[in-house]
């Protein structure tokens, strides 16, 4: 079939075998001013290899180069069927907070709120994309007066902050597409220290060994899409929430405390 394919067409061919990231963020147009051809030559390509439009094009080069990473999820979302808007946008994070809700049920949640209620004190581990969760869990928790520690996200440093943890403790980790290393340890040391686990994941079934004692379940999208942290943000605020509301005046007390300091010190 090579014969048959015109000088344009190799061309073609060519850069996005050799530039294959570039071609799936690049449009129609930007595509076709990078091989100086015209949109139209690019389209008679596409119908010549057997491809409805553009975009199917984008689709079938991602299957058959089998292209994965970061790129690749956020290339396979912008090639969606529908064009990109703030609208469709919100409309499918409204999607993913629904099918994180199907997901868990009520019943984990409760149980994450139950230990962090008992907690002596917490820490939490995340990295990665997943660190800004981390974050913002340990700034709710620590307004609310908890005693939290946020541990450092790899290397030998978190085992210098784990070795601390001990029974009556809570750890919680964010863990959505796999257990990491240090999560692995988190969970082997846990029988050993006599602390309690929660993770954040987005997994509907795990082994045992990478199981917490409480999963709370996150729907970020499809695997090859691009995994955003709306659900993530949504439930760790829904967890500060329900929380403020078991402690009562105390959490109350201890906001109230925080917003007096500043007005008197900053």
């Amino acid at each position: 079939m090579s014969e048959q394919f015109t000088k344009a067409d190799r061309k073609i061919i060519e850069y996005i075998t050799n530039n294959t990231e570039m071609f799936l963020f690049s449009s129609i147009g930007e595509f076709a001013k990078q091989l100086d051809l015209s949109e139209a030559t690019v389209s008679r390509f596409v119908r010549h290899v057997g491809c409805r439009d553009y975009k199917e094009l984008k689709r079938l080069v991602m299957r058959q180069n089998a292209v994965e990473g970061p790129a690749a999820k956020l290339a396979a979302t912008l090639n969606d069927d529908t064009d990109f808007s703030l609208e469709q946008w919100f409309r499918r994070q409204q999607q993913y907070l629904e099918k994180t809700l199907e997901g868990m049920g009520g019943e984990e949640f409760d149980r994450a709120a139950e230990l962090i209620l008992s907690a002596r004190r917490i820490f939490i581990h995340a990295k990665s994309a997943s660190a800004s969760m981390g974050q913002l869990l340990f700034f709710r928790l620590r307004r609310l007066g908890f005693d939290t520690v946020l541990l450092p996200s790899g290397g030998s440093e978190v085992l210098e902050g784990l070795v601390q943890a001990q029974k009556g403790d809570v750890v919680i980790m964010f863990s959505f597409s796999k257990v990491s290393a240090e999560g692995r340890i988190i969970l082997r040391h846990e029988p050993e220290a006599g602390y309690r686990t929660v993770s954040f994941s987005s997994r509907t079934f795990a082994p045992q060994e990478e199981r917490a004692d409480v999963n709370l379940y996150v729907y970020r999208g499809e695997e090859r899409e691009y995994h955003t942290m709306t659900a993530a943000a949504a439930l760790v605020d829904a967890l500060v929430v329900a929380l403020s509301r078991s402690m009562g005046s105390d959490s109350a007390r201890n906001l109230t405390k925080l917003h007096r300091m500043k007005k008197r010190y900053m």
